[in-house]
């Protein structure tokens, strides 16, 4: 059977129509990674994807959320409790971008990202690794340093998505196993463009974040030219066809190839 594509980083939370978007996009072969901002929207967008083969939904808290006290440790733990029964966690992470966060809220982000962790690293599904969608906005060492140290590095499959680090820290982020998710965006700019390079084939995948706001009715045709775009450009970055190998990395990931 052809490898399916996969959008390895989208919000179905974000949109009215989530379940119309997620049908569609099915007819065309298309699988979605639909990663939550906070417990409470894995939990509203969770009854609507009932019998959505093509969607992996994921439990999330993004950072900004916690950062300016949206969430605090009372949804950490709610995130964790929910992580007793999912496979896929996300967005989770840290963000110490002035642009994004109040300063000073990184101390209450690791707290709130360690626990969530640590649900991962310790939660066991008849063997199987959480899948884990993280945002990391210069903050790529303190969000590695969590993930070692409470065992995710070992015990998940750790995607950094969007990544903006520092070469540093792209190499310690391969050497730990870690994959990597790209969209338009990213190769907009010229680092993105050199760590797409760099990159490993067996580590890429491709993603959308999209919707680009909250609340909105989405059209599902956005997300396969967003990703259509997005696998001509990497195949300028890298002389090569990247297509059946991005397909089956994610497949790989999400146990459905036997290679």
């Amino acid at each position: 059977m052809k490898p399916q594509l996969w959008d390895m980083h989208i919000h179905l939370d974000f949109m009215r129509n989530a379940r119309q978007v997620a049908d569609d996009v099915a007819a065309v072969g298309l699988g979605l990674f639909a990663v939550t901002v906070t417990p409470q929207g894995f939990l509203d967008v969770q009854h609507k994807m009932q019998y959505a083969v093509n969607v992996k939904l994921a439990v999330g808290l993004h950072p900004w959320w916690a950062a300016d006290a949206r969430c605090g440790m009372d949804d950490a733990e709610k995130a964790a409790e929910l992580i007793q029964s999912s496979r896929y966690v996300g967005e989770i992470g840290l963000d110490a971008s002035p642009k994004h966060v109040p300063e000073g809220s990184l101390g209450i982000q690791c707290e709130i990202f360690e626990t969530i962790c640590r649900a991962c690293s310790t939660t066991d599904l008849s063997g199987e690794k959480k899948i884990l969608s993280i945002h990391s906005v210069k903050a790529g060492t303190q969000t590695l340093d969590i993930l070692e140290h409470t065992g995710c590095l070992n015990h998940c499959c750790c995607i950094f998505h969007w990544f903006t680090g520092s070469s540093d820290e792209l190499n310690r982020a391969i050497r730990s196993g870690c994959m990597f998710s790209v969209n338009e965006m990213m190769l907009r700019t010229w680092r993105g463009r050199e760590y797409v390079r760099q990159i490993p084939s067996d580590r890429l995948l491709l993603e959308t974040d999209f919707p680009p706001g909250e609340n909105i009715i989405f059209a599902p045709e956005s997300i396969t030219e967003s990703l259509e775009r997005t696998l001509q450009e990497i195949k300028a970055i890298r002389s090569k066809d990247m297509r059946s190998i991005l397909c089956e990395n994610s497949e790989r990931i999400f146990g459905l190839s036997s290679s």
